[in-house]
């Protein structure tokens, strides 16, 4: 049929083969008034993606296209979009619809309404589920679209679509800025973006890590510091340092957490993005009374805060750590794989997509 009633798209059909993409036709919603039809030129690959395929999180909708750091140009608006115009080069992060009239809309938390669509793997009204940006095109609600700052390539900026604003949320959330001391847990695709968010705002940011040899690098991102976990006693020089640390990692189910935990100020926060596929430890409430702390997590970012990380970067000339692939059944497959192993500096961006998809419009 093609386009605009479907759209091609790289999608997995099994999870036990969760790195066999194919090149297939998926149903797009139905247009309406508020929506943005974007012909993608990039898309950020997250870790999510993974978790999703393989069925780490549960079972999904299959088969499925999976993608939510997404840039391309606007094809197409509705009648009642003004935020931006056919021709502009816009993105789209891990949310791509919510009610917008709940109180946590209202409120500039539409990342926590209770009727919020994914980017991929949602049910609309309609019963069409989403599907991500592995594809030529996405169909997206205008409040969930933003304009790309002109000095950020579209490989730059597509990361910081998920996992740039789901540690800049925290970050400025918690109150990073001048005379903070952060403490910012892995350091990998969310990891390094919190580094480079931390400096930014103007905090001390320390990076913790279980990789001794990602010293070099996190320095140079902006850590004060590198600390190695691997090395017995690493928290003790520690002990009451930080305002909050932020845990990008996703194997928490892997610390001891007393360690952790004993590195924050009183009433300090030990918070969480990386979201890994076990269960966190048992937990005792004495655990906490030592310095008063507690956990917590969170889930991506608002519209304010995406508009404002975006307004920093380009401010500041911050650039994400990427590599680049073709997108492609083999470009997908080997971004997915190599993510699974952890063989990545620090994030995987899909580019040209119209040697897949041809010139679109």
């Amino acid at each position: 049929m093609g386009y605009p009633e479907t759209a091609e798209g790289f999608m997995i059909h099994d999870h036990k083969k969760w790195s066999d993409f194919k090149k297939g036709e998926f149903k797009l919603k139905k247009f309406e008034e508020h929506d943005v039809d974007i012909a993608i030129e990039a898309c950020g690959v997250c870790a999510s993606d993974l978790h999703t395929i393989t069925g780490g999180w549960g079972d999904a909708p299959l088969p499925l296209c999976v993608g939510h750091e997404v840039i391309g140009k606007v094809v197409k608006i509705g009648d009642k979009v003004t935020n931006c115009k056919v021709g502009d080069r816009v993105g789209v992060g891990a949310q791509i619809g919510a009610d917008l009239t709940c109180g946590n809309c209202k409120a500039d938390q539409e990342n926590y309404c209770p009727n919020s669509i994914d980017t991929y793997g949602a049910p609309y009204p309609d019963g069409t589920i989403s599907q991500g940006g592995y594809s030529s095109h996405i169909r997206a609600n205008d409040y969930f679209v933003f304009k790309i700052p002109d000095n950020l390539e579209s490989s730059i900026a597509a990361p910081m679509l998920c996992a740039g604003l789901t540690v800049y949320s925290p970050l400025v959330r918690l109150g990073a800025g001048p005379g903070k001391k952060v403490g910012i847990i892995g350091i990998g695709g969310l990891g390094h973006f919190a580094l480079l968010w931390a400096k930014a705002l103007g905090a001390e940011v320390y990076a913790i890590s279980h990789t001794p040899n990602k010293k070099e690098d996190a320095l140079k991102m902006g850590a004060k510091e590198f600390i190695c976990t691997k090395e017995k006693g690493w928290n003790e020089p520690y002990k009451f340092a930080f305002d909050f640390v932020i845990n990008t990692a996703d194997a928490i189910d892997q610390f001891n957490l007393d360690d952790y935990f004993s590195t924050l100020k009183v009433w300090g926060k030990f918070h969480m993005v990386g979201f890994g596929d076990k269960p966190i430890p048992t937990l005792m409430a004495q655990q906490f009374a030592g310095n008063g702390c507690s956990i917590g997590a969170s889930h991506i970012g608002n519209r304010p805060e995406m508009e404002a990380m975006f307004e920093l970067a380009s401010k500041q000339n911050i650039k994400s750590w990427v590599e680049t692939i073709d997108v492609s059944e083999e470009g997908c497959k080997t971004a997915l794989e190599r993510l699974e192993k952890n063989d990545i500096k620090y994030r995987f961006t899909l580019v040209n997509f119209d040697k897949a998809f041809g010139k679109r419009s």
